[in-house]
């Protein structure tokens, strides 16, 4: 197996990790803890007792983000399962590693919103759930980074196949 197909293989790994970490941040409700219970994007639970989030504007943007993520990194990651799949398809690896990259910058700016909204209060210490988010977002960029450079590699070879080789 070449570099380009090693490539290809390491960022659908790696597109898949991040999705299942993007995904789980985003169902989980334990991004903060706090006295007494603990909350996420969706839901907050006091003393055992869970209730919705009334709407919040950077709980919101948080969320859209988030959800965004996760939509864009299923796509991207099945691009380039098709990309691992299908040799021959090289115009999709692009598209691809630009949706990786885009998927890391939603994640940046959801966690970013959120770490601020939230990162001044004293009793409020940030879980699991968002240590996951966290977690996914170098997943998605070195995704993006594969497929990029095997997508190079592929453009390279093309380009120099017609040249005779003389050494």
């Amino acid at each position: 197996m070449g570099v380009r197909r090693s490539l290809q293989s390491g960022g659908v790994v790696l597109s898949f990790m991040a999705n299942v970490f993007t995904v789980l941040s985003t169902a989980t409700n334990y991004w903060t803890r706090h006295q007494g219970g603990h909350s996420g994007l969706w839901q907050e639970c006091n003393h055992g007792v869970c209730s919705n989030i009334p709407c919040q504007t950077t709980l919101a943007v948080t969320a859209a983000c988030m959800v965004l993520a996760v939509g864009f990194g299923i796509v991207s990651m099945i691009m380039g399962l098709r990309i691992r799949c299908h040799p021959g398809e090289s115009l999709r690896a692009q598209t691809t590693s630009a949706l990786h990259f885009l998927c890391g910058l939603l994640l940046l700016i959801a966690f970013v919103g959120y770490t601020v909204k939230n990162a001044w209060k004293n009793d409020v210490f940030f879980s699991w759930s968002y240590f996951s988010g966290w977690l996914a977002l170098p997943f998605s960029i070195l995704a993006g980074f594969c497929f990029l450079l095997a997508d190079m590699i592929a453009q390279s070879t093309e380009a120099i196949s017609g040249f005779p080789v003389c050494l």
